[in-house]
């Protein structure tokens, strides 16, 4: 085996030409990344995605593929949208206690300045 191919080019099983466009994103040393990316998107797909962005954006995009391929994996169902779900579920519930919390300082501090002046009265 070369080691040199990147790890798509190893996961398929095939040589790893010097214009590979998997090459820059998907280095011999993580396999498990192209893996999963495989595995949900198919390497041809990812290959056309990646050719239809900009240079500048590719990096950005694996990124993002492998995390929603990850994610994909670990819940079929829902894949991120389930972490963006559950995400959104802790603000809101969040959001009500910070609420509730300034509710009950506006009352404590209510009490303390009544209190406050009917001691100088």
């Amino acid at each position: 085996m070369n080691p040199k191919r990147c790890a798509a080019c190893k996961y398929l099983r095939r040589r790893c030409p010097k214009d590979c466009i998997f090459s820059p994103y998907f280095p011999p040393s993580d396999p498990d990344k192209f893996a999963c990316i495989h595995r949900i998107y198919g390497a041809g797909n990812v290959s056309k995605m990646l050719q239809q962005l900009p240079v500048q954006t590719r990096a950005e995009a694996v990124e993002s593929l492998s995390f929603e391929a990850k994610c994909r994996v670990e819940d079929p169902v829902y894949g991120c949208v389930g972490i963006i779900s559950l995400l959104q579920t802790q603000i809101q519930k969040t959001q009500t206690l910070l609420a509730r919390t300034q509710a009950q300082i506006a009352v404590a501090q209510a009490k303390h300045s009544q209190t406050q002046i009917s001691e100088f009265m």
